[in-house]
C-alpha cells in the first residue's frame, strides 16, 4: 500500500485484518453505507477522539483547562461527546454558541471569537452570559452599547495581536498588520477606556496560530505569551484596579497529513508549560489557564468515504472517478490554503491487503479540474463500487467545504 504508516498510526489501528475492510467504530464500511444510505460519508470513531484527549490532558500539567474549538467539527453528536471530554468551548458564531449552550456546558466555559461579530451576534452572546472575545476599540463600544441598552453586564476577554509570531505555523494569526485581535501596544488606552459598570474584563486570548508541528515553535511561542501576559495583567491591575480570572492561551497544535510530517511532541510541550507554570506561579495562581484546540482533537478520528463510479484510461493516465469530491472535503482537494497541492493518506477502503498495485489519479464529479481526491497514488487495483477512504479527516471537512457547489448530493455524518 502507498502510505505514510506513521501517519496512518491512529486510524489504521482498527481495520479487519481478516476481511482487509476498514472497520471505524465497530462497523465496516459497507454497514457504515447501508446505515447513512449511501456514499459519500464521514464518518468519526468517538473512541479515538476520547483516546486523544485522554493522552493529551494525562500528558499536559493538571492546571491546563482544556477547550475544544467546535469551528473544527460541529457536528451536534460530536460536540455533545465533547462536553464529557473537555472543561469548555470556543465558538466562531452565533450558531456555534447555541449548539454549545444546548449540550449543557456551563456559559462560564464558553467564549466567543471572531473579528467580525454582529450587532446580534453581541447582544446573544450578552444574553447567553458567555465570554466574548473582543478584538477591537470598535467592538468593544458596541458590546458596551448592547449591554446598556439590554441591562446586563458583558463578559469580555481581551484578544491580543502580540508583536511576536507563530513560526513554523500554518495559518499565522499574529506579528505585523492582522485582523485578529488588539494590537498589544494598544492595551492600555483600550483599559482606561473601558466602562467597567457594562465590562467584565475577565482576562486575555493570545493566539498566535494554527497547525504548526514544530514543538520549539509553539514552546517559544509559549514562553512570549506568558511574559505578555504579565505585562497585561500587570496594566490591568495598574489601571482598572481589578484581577482577572482568565488567560487564553491558544492552541496552534497541528496534526501529520502529508508525507514525511512527523507527529507533535506534545511532551515536550508540556515540560516546557510545566517549568512556564512555575516561572510564572504568581501571575497562574487564581487563573483558569485554557489551552484551546480544535483539529488536533477530532482530525486523526475522521475520515471520508466515497465510491469509485467510473474507472478510466486518458494518455496512459488511470483515473478512478468518485461520487465525492472537493464540494464535500475542499481541504483534501488543495483548495484550503495549501500552496501546493499534496495528496492525504489515502487507501482503497475494501482493499487494504490487495496485491495487485497501480498507479491512478483520483477525482470527484465535478466539472472542474480542481477537484482531486489524490494525485498520482499507487493503490491496490479498484474496480467500480470500491470505497475511496481519506483519512485525516475529522476536522475542517464537511463544514468547511462548499457542499452546494454544483449542486451536487449532500454529504452524510456519524459518529460511532
Amino acid at each position: 500500500m502507498n502510505l505514510s504508516t506513521k501517519n496512518l498510526a491512529t486510524s489504521l489501528k482498527d481495520y479487519s485484518s481478516s476481511s482487509s475492510e476498514l472497520i471505524v467504530g465497530n462497523h465496516p464500511l459497507n454497514h457504515i453505507e447501508k446505515l447513512v444510505s449511501g456514499t459519500p460519508f464521514y464518518v468519526y470513531d468517538r473512541q479515538l477522539i476520547i483516546n486523544r484527549v485522554k493522552q493529551l490532558t494525562n500528558t499536559l500539567p493538571s492546571e491546563i483547562s482544556l477547550h475544544y474549538a467546535i469551528k473544527a467539527n460541529p457536528l451536534p453528536s460530536l460536540v455533545q461527546l465533547m462536553t464529557t471530554q473537555v472543561s469548555g468551548f470556543d465558538v466562531a458564531s452565533k450558531k456555534e454558541m447555541l449548539l454549545a449552550m444546548q449540550t449543557g456546558m456551563p456559559a462560564e466555559k464558553i467564549s466567543f471569537a471572531g473579528p467580525g461579530k454582529t450587532a446580534e451576534d453581541i447582544e446573544a452572546a450578552i444574553i447567553a452570559g458567555v465570554t466574548l472575545h473582543v478584538e477591537s476599540a470598535g467592538e468593544i463600544a458596541r458590546v458596551e452599547l448592547a449591554a446598556n441598552q439590554l441591562s446586563l453586564k458583558a463578559n469580555i476577554a481581551l484578544r491580543i495581536n502580540p508583536k511576536f509570531e507563530l513560526k513554523s505555523s500554518g495559518m499565522k494569526m499574529s506579528g505585523g498588520s492582522k485582523p485578529f485581535g488588539i494590537d498589544e501596544e494598544q492595551v492600555a488606552e483600550i483599559l482606561t477606556n473601558l466602562n467597567l459598570s457594562q465590562i467584565n474584563l475577565r482576562g486575555f486570548h493570545i493566539f498566535a496560530g494554527s497547525q504548526n508541528l514544530n514543538a520549539e515553535a509553539i514552546i517559544s511561542a509559549q514562553q512570549q505569551t506568558f511574559m505578555l501576559a504579565e505585562e497585561l495583567v500587570a496594566l490591568v491591575s495598574e489601571i482598572t484596579k481589578s484581577k482577572i480570572d482568565y488567560l487564553n492561551i491558544g492552541g496552534g497544535f497541528g496534526v501529520p497529513y502529508f508525507a514525511n510530517e512527523a507527529s507533535l511532541d506534545i511532551e515536550a510541550i508540556a515540560n516546557s508549560l510545566q517549568i512556564l507554570l512555575k516561572k510564572h506561579k504568581t501571575l497562574v495562581t487564581g487563573l483558569e489557564l485554557i489551552l484551546e484546540l480544535g483539529r488536533y482533537l477530532v482530525a486523526e478520528a475522521g475520515i471520508y468515504v466515497s465510491k469509485v463510479i467510473d474507472k478510466k484510461v486518458s494518455r496512459g493516465t488511470n483515473y478512478l472517478v468518485c461520487d465525492g469530491g472537493l464540494h464535500h472535503h475542499l481541504a483534501n482537494s488543495g483548495n484550503f490554503g495549501q500552496v501546493i497541492r499534496k495528496n492525504y493518506p489515502v487507501v482503497i477502503g475494501n482493499k487494504l491487503k490487495g496485491d495487485v498495485q497501480e498507479l491512478v489519479n483520483i477525482v470527484g464529479p465535478l466539472c472542474t479540474p480542481l477537484d482531486i481526491l489524490a494525485d498520482k497514488v499507487m493503490l491496490p487495483e479498484a474496480t467500480m463500487g470500491d470505497y475511496v477512504v481519506i483519512f485525516q479527516s475529522g476536522a475542517y471537512g464537511a463544514s468547511a467545504s462548499p457542499k452546494d457547489f454544483l449542486s451536487q448530493p449532500q454529504v452524510s455524518e456519524l459518529l460511532l
